[in-house]
């Protein structure tokens, strides 16, 4: 793809053609952490696709560029995500902005 039609899709996406490259650079599945975190949160991912879509688009990219994946995977893993996301989380401001939850 030449890097006029590659800056058009990330101007279309609102996000700079450096980002963009950075989140083909990491892959499809880049962004697999965010629905188990809502899910441990209490938060069905779901319920977000078709009321806060450009929301949670966002969420996916701040999620797939993400340099704490190691330690986010292991808190899921160990069930403790809903204690500890706001330490290292860069969605938790906006996972905290969506309101009221059920107890995780």
């Amino acid at each position: 793809m030449d890097a006029a039609n590659f800056g058009r899709i990330a101007s279309e996406l609102r996000i700079s053609s450096a980002e963009l490259e950075a989140l083909v650079r990491q892959g499809s599945h880049a962004a697999d952490e965010l629905p188990k975190m809502l899910t441990a949160l209490g938060i069905d991912h779901a319920d977000l696709t078709p009321t806060d879509p450009l929301v949670l688009r966002d969420m996916e990219r701040v999620c797939a560029l993400c340099s704490e994946k190691r330690r986010c995977d292991r808190n899921l893993a160990a069930g403790t995500s809903a204690v500890h996301y706001q330490e290292y989380c860069a969605n938790a401001p906006t996972i905290d902005g969506l309101g009221p939850r059920v107890n995780p």
